[in-house]
């Protein structure tokens, strides 16, 4: 197995893969538009911020494995890999720690202007009476848009700092509320209109991109705090942009829509820098967190070395268009499943999915398997009948 690590990794982590014998590559300058000519002969590639493009994907001649290290995939073109029949893995929660008290030092940047302070001050600037204005938080109500475990970090965080919190998200009831101890929102608009400042915390997808928009922007109180260390992707750029100047908002981003795939690169929004206190991507950027996620990375490796089936993985089909499930009982002999598909090759029938069992003693297996249609009752019965095997039962799905 030959792994391609395309990004800043863990020495440590890099040792471990070393030391279990498999074939490694570092190439962590590696940007997009060489990724392509790279991936020959590679079956594991290792990405953090370089983004893995269909055509990246297309060149590859053996690759079984892409693993994000880290939380978000959406710098990886998974549409392209499923396709390909590659598995697409991350890292999840191992970098919550970090982003949360990123999230937090930007919360308190913002209210105490501490970015634009420290630049006047260094450009020689003595501005007590212009940045002697914060309204401090605590007391103040903090919204958070997601309650996975980033957000509930910055929760804790909050509460810590005497702030109030209510919290949005897609799967979070009043009950989980209650019990994560802040105050339930129905809906982003109303969180925005009861908060002093936000935190953004959810995934980059169809269903999130501008999720916060001059609707939500508009709901907001004149000179709120807006943090996002989430994905730039979920804020409308423009509307932000508008909805600072006219509401007076006070902006943290640590992402942004378009932002560059590298860890060195020109930034084109200069315009937007100028508005916000902002960081180049660097949430999940602690040696805390870069170790924990390096572990996550050897342990998805190892795991797929030994069994053939990664943890973590994202592109796998939630349901098979499977309608009925044949489990076949059998004597664990050469050749029995082998003529059990030919039989149902034979009728045209798919097998979505399937998965042998062996047990103790390796005499006897049970052999499930997801069908697109039922078999024929003249092939069931025919296939109970065979040498070696035991029992055959169908059920619908």
């Amino acid at each position: 197995m030959k792994i391609l690590i395309a990004d800043k990794l863990s020495e440590q982590a890099i040792d471990a893969i070393e030391q279990s014998g498999l074939d490694t590559e570092f190439c962590p300058e590696l940007s997009a538009d060489e990724l392509p000519n790279a991936l020959s002969g590679i079956n594991v590639l290792v990405v953090r911020s370089t983004r893995v493009t269909a055509p990246a994907i297309d060149s590859a001649d053996c690759l079984s494995l892409i693993v994000r290290a880290g939380a978000g995939v959406n710098t990886i073109d998974v549409a392209a890999a499923s396709e390909h029949g590659i598995y697409v893995t991350n890292c999840p929660g191992r970098n919550s720690d970090a982003v949360a008290e990123l999230a937090i030092g930007l919360l308190i940047a913002c209210d105490r202007q501490i970015a634009g302070a420290t630049a006047e001050l260094q450009a020689g600037q003595w501005s007590k009476k212009k940045y002697g204005n914060a309204r401090g938080l605590k007391g103040r109500t903090l919204g958070i848009l997601g309650m996975g475990m980033i957000g509930r970090g910055v929760a804790d965080r909050a509460r810590g700092l005497g702030m109030n919190v209510i919290a949005w998200s897609r799967s979070l009831t009043s009950q989980r509320a209650e019990d994560f101890g802040v105050t339930f929102a129905e809906t982003t608009v109303g969180v925005a209109r009861a908060s002093d400042a936000v935190s953004i915390h959810v995934a980059a997808n169809a269903d999130t991109k501008h999720l916060i928009n001059s609707s939500f922007l508009d709901a907001l109180p004149d000179g709120a705090i807006l943090i996002n260390t989430s994905r730039g992707d979920v804020v409308d750029t423009p509307a932000l942009k508008a909805a600072i100047e006219s509401k007076k908002l006070r902006v943290g981003l640590d992402v942004f829509e378009d932002e560059p795939g590298s860890g060195s690169a020109e930034f084109a929004d200069t315009a937007l820098a100028a508005m916000i206190t902002g960081t180049p991507h660097i949430g999940a950027s602690t040696d805390q967190a870069s170790e924990a996620t390096a572990a996550e990375v050897v342990r998805i490796i190892t795991e797929f070395r030994e069994t053939g089936r990664p943890p973590n993985t994202v592109n796998m089909c939630a349901r098979s268009p499977a309608t009925h499930s044949l489990v076949v009982r059998h004597y664990n002999q050469v050749g029995v499943l082998a003529r059990i598909l030919e039989a149902l090759r034979q009728e045209q029938i798919n097998v979505e999915e399937m998965e042998n069992a062996i047990f103790a003693g390796a005499s006897a297996a049970c052999c499930t398997l997801q069908l697109d249609q039922a078999p024929s009752e003249n092939l069931l019965g025919e296939l109970a009948q065979r040498e070696h095997v035991l029992q055959v039962h169908l059920e619908p799905r």
